[in-house]
């Protein structure tokens, strides 16, 4: 398998370079140069697998060429092994035909642990035989932070730095993230929003000469391996609904467009889907084009879902690629546009085209706190304000009442307190066992201004085990 740039002016490189590249060297995002398809027969095959071996099936073409199959197995089965349950992404039936797919038994209770704690083993198998040793520097809007942390903390030859924006992600999320202590975790409160640590991430893989020697690994969803992991669920989903026998829809909370873009592989590499759903708050750049052809970015709103709280969504790189038939010199020009202007449409055929798949909602505070309430009354479920999103969004834009409906469920509602009191359930969370003492752990954290060279500084400073690189 090797992947291509989405601006065509990167060398093609395997699964491994990928793995360790993050970002290609032209600024764009690396995609399969051609998606594995599979048969309806072959998907059949596959009801009644346990999840880890699932994954196994999906994903091992993507891998080929990097991986043995035996220890690409070995890894899986450890990865879906910390999961506290046991169907590792339940589907829970609110009513009649809808669901949420449960992605919040992983260790730090979000969806982001079915691709980081596959990433941090990756890491440690292609590192170990290269004998390398690299730095990971992230942006988190709140879950990334903990599950990259959380997955990659044993990782022998990683160092680890993830930014977030000071005072603008929830308690546990913070907490998650800070009080994990070890020489190669380091955690910075950047003095700005999501988008400025994003930006900082991004300048950095762009020009990596603060780090004398050692390279960039992204545990962001630019890196490809967090797309291919977030595949495997769609099919799993699909299955347990009489996939692909039937067709499934999904709504899906996202900002940043990579949970979405991995259903929308999920159908082009074979299972049946009718409808993706992009369900997402105020900061509504994704509904806005998939609504209206305008991909415009907007002031960053503060809301009670911070995992959206997202001005301009990295994964949809991805999709505009293949909206352009994969023309990477018409790719650059877009999103020199965007560069330059903050904005921009497409064709009207490309875009008429694209949202016979897609459709989008865009939901408040407010009427998030309605859908927690509306759906606790109902059957008693207390979602997270993110899968309430969702939730509404499917309620809203649903095309068939006959099609099973399935709403990502990304996050526990333990992670985001304020949302559920505001929603006046009055229900009391609990923090599973393993996160029980969370409030009472210490933490530690470098607050640091929203200057990217206090940043690089900081990295080079404090990599190679509290040794400066």
């Amino acid at each position: 398998m090797r992947y291509i740039s989405t601006r065509g002016q990167a060398p093609a490189l395997n699964f491994e370079d990928v793995l360790l590249t993050g970002l290609a060297s032209d600024g764009g995002l690396y995609v399969p140069e051609n998606l594995p398809r599979f048969t309806q027969e072959e998907i059949a095959s596959w009801a009644g697998l346990p999840y880890h071996e699932l994954a196994f099936r999906v994903m091992r073409p993507f891998v080929t060429g990097s991986i043995p199959d035996a220890d690409f197995k070995k890894i899986l089965e450890e990865t879906y092994g910390v999961f506290s349950h046991s169907a590792v992404a339940p589907l829970r039936q609110l009513n009649g035909n809808e669901w949420v797919l449960e992605l919040f038994h992983g260790p730090t209770l979000a969806f982001k642990d079915f691709a980081l704690q596959l990433l941090g083993r990756l890491l440690d198998y292609v590192l170990e035989k290269r004998g390398e040793r690299v730095v990971i520097l992230g942006a988190t809007s709140g879950d990334t932070g903990s599950a990259a942390i959380e997955g990659c903390k044993h990782c022998d030859n990683v160092d680890i730095f993830i930014l977030h924006p000071h005072n603008r992600v929830s308690e546990v999320q913070r907490r998650q993230m800070t009080t994990i202590f070890g020489e190669n975790i380091h955690n910075i409160a950047v003095e700005g929003n999501f988008d400025d640590c994003q930006e900082m991430v991004k300048a950095s893989f762009a020009d990596q000469s603060f780090l004398k020697g050692t390279r960039l690994v992204a545990v962001n969803s630019i890196n490809w391996a967090r797309i291919m992991a977030q595949i495997v669920y769609y099919f799993h989903a699909s299955l347990q609904l009489g996939g692909p026998a039937r067709s499934v829809s999904f709504s899906v909370p996202t900002g940043n467009f990579g949970d979405i873009f991995a259903g929308y592989l999920a159908r082009n590499m074979g299972l049946p889907i009718n409808q993706l759903i992009v369900a997402t708050n105020r900061n509504d750049i994704l509904h806005r084009f998939m609504s209206g052809n305008q991909y415009v970015k907007e002031t960053l709103h503060a809301t009670l879902s911070p995992s959206m709280d997202i001005m301009v969504s990295s994964n949809f790189e991805r999709l505009l690629f293949d909206m352009h038939g994969r023309n990477g010199t018409a790719l650059a020009g877009l999103m020199d546009t965007f560069k330059q202007g903050g904005g921009f449409s497409v064709d009207q055929d490309r875009w008429t085209e694209t949202r016979k798949l897609f459709d989008s909602l865009a939901v408040d505070d407010e009427q998030t706190c309605e859908t927690i309430a509306e759906v606790f009354a109902q059957c008693g479920e207390l979602l997270d304000p993110h899968t309430a999103i969702g939730v509404k969004a499917a309620r809203e834009c649903r095309r068939s009442l006959d099609i099973p409906m399935v709403i990502l469920g990304t996050a526990h509602p333990v992670k985001f307190p304020e949302a559920v009191e505001k929603a006046g359930v009055g229900k009391a969370l609990e923090l599973p066992a393993h996160l029980s003492d969370l409030f009472e752990r210490d933490e530690r954290c470098t607050v640091l201004a929203n200057d990217l060279k206090a940043v690089q500084a900081f990295v080079s400073q404090h990599g190679n085990r509290g040794k400066p690189l």
